[in-house]
């Protein structure tokens, strides 16, 4: 499995950004994905959750409201579509994939998640 993520940079606060993730070699017909982030000194934290298929999300009661998840089955993506950026939100995020026999398993824990990305940089200024 390779998850590729694409989209960060640099914006001002109040800005916005969108991330996304490109998933190849995946076999399972049910899985989570998600997005995950990490600051310099932090722990990595799940910010969002997507189940494939149907579509259930979850979110970190930070970003809710803010951020959104969302994929794209017939092209592999997953996206995060980030607005009204805040210093805060500066951190490495990464896509991460892992199997889920159904959307009650849905979560941000790293435990559920086998499958990561290498990173994108997304600094707030």
């Amino acid at each position: 499995v390779q998850l590729v993520e694409s989209g960060g940079g640099s914006v001002q606060a109040g800005g916005s950004l969108r991330l996304s993730c490109v998933a190849s070699g995946y076999s399972y017909s049910t899985y989570c994905m998600a997005w995950f982030r990490q600051a310099p000194g932090k722990e990595r934290e799940g910010v969002a959750a997507i189940y494939i298929p149907g579509g259930r999300t979850t979110y970190l009661d930070s970003v809710r409201g803010q951020f959104t998840i969302s994929q794209d089955n017939v092209n592999n993506m997953l996206y995060l579509q980030m607005n009204s950026l805040k210093p805060e939100d500066t951190a490495t995020y990464y896509c991460a994939a892992g199997f889920c026999r159904g959307s009650w398993e849905i979560g941000l824990s790293r435990s559920l998640y086998n499958y990561w990305g290498q990173g994108t940089q997304v600094t707030v200024s």
